[in-house]
């Protein structure tokens, strides 16, 4: 047995003992790279791709060209980069029966983060909820840059009748960008709050995340 291979046992009786609260980001990520390179020390690689990214969360939102312009990362470890972030959003939005209650701004901020890991565009999503604040669908409404132009307002509001929403939530991404409403942003809330006033749904909020920020256009002043 070699010394990464002692190593990686390590590491992954550690994770089984321990679970993820254990390990630093960066040791996270290097023991998610075993997986995908096995000849090398992941260690300084894992390394590498948090200085290049900046944080761990950036690292899973990249795009697959932009993982493999550091050292080491090929077709394999990019996939497996990406898909990490697709499994979890994937079964945080999947329609699975169980009761998700989103009722303040700070739980809705949160899903969204997890929504947007694994986007790497910009993305427009819509979610509807009941009275007491359950998730009673979440749609994505637009890709590429969300402008109110491109925004299909009739769409958001056949959802939310669909679903017999009380209320809708807006969300999307800058992922190169601040957590910050943009002019445009304010232009489509506004055109989606009209339209759904004259279905006596209410617009909750709309969310902007970017990186490891959100923030809440109603808790801004701006709806």
């Amino acid at each position: 047995m070699g010394v990464h291979t002692g190593h990686r046992e390590r590491k992954k009786d550690q994770f089984l003992r321990c679970g993820s609260d254990s390990f630093a980001d960066h040791e996270l990520l290097e023991l998610l790279l075993f997986y995908a390179i096995p000849q090398r020390d992941t260690n300084p690689i894992a390394h590498e791709l948090m200085e290049r990214f900046g944080s761990l969360q950036a690292v899973l939102s990249a795009s697959p060209e932009e993982l493999m312009e550091v050292g080491y990362i090929k077709q394999n470890a990019a996939v497996l980069l990406r898909l990490v972030p697709s499994l979890c959003q994937r079964a945080l939005v999947s329609e699975d029966g169980r009761e998700i209650i989103l009722s303040t701004p700070e739980q809705i901020g949160e899903f969204f983060q997890k929504v947007f890991m694994a986007h790497s565009t910009e993305v427009m999503y819509q979610l509807c909820l009941d009275a007491k604040g359950k998730k009673k669908g979440l749609f994505k409404v637009s890709e590429g840059d969300v402008s109110s132009v491109g925004l299909n307002i009739r769409q958001i509001v056949e959802n939310a009748l669909r679903c017999k929403a009380i209320a809708v939530v807006m969300a999307h991404n800058h992922p190169s960008g601040l957590a910050l409403p943009s002019h445009e942003d304010e232009i489509a809330t506004r055109l989606v709050r009209e339209a759904l006033d004259t279905v006596e749904i209410q617009l909750y909020d709309h969310i902007i995340v970017a990186d490891n920020d959100y923030v809440s256009m109603a808790q801004s002043g701006l709806l």
